[in-house]
């Protein structure tokens, strides 16, 4: 967990915005190869730790989104996971 935190971190140097709607929210970086690379690397991570999440990456024009939606009932985890980035988009 540590070592995932500390990816977080990284990560979250790129971000723009993020919402939390329930069961889904919605993450926001610039983008960037190196950015691309480092959220595909997370949501690998997360698809294997979090089954039930669907997420989907995709490049807009200037931006790369990651959607993530969860099952009814996911509602703390979703929240869990967007809090970790916006705690450091706040801090920066």
């Amino acid at each position: 967990m540590p070592a995932r935190r500390a990816e977080m971190a990284v990560i979250a140097q790129d971000l723009v915005s993020a919402d939390a709607q329930a069961t889904r929210g919605v993450l926001r970086f610039r983008a960037g190869p190196d950015t691309r690379e480092r959220v595909a690397a997370f949501v690998a991570a997360e698809r294997r730790c979090c089954s039930f999440l669907r997420m989907e990456l995709r490049e807009d024009p200037g931006a790369l989104t990651l959607t993530v939606q969860g099952p009814a009932g996911s509602e703390p985890v979703v929240r869990e996971l967007l809090a970790a980035f916006s705690a450091r988009e706040t801090a920066r």
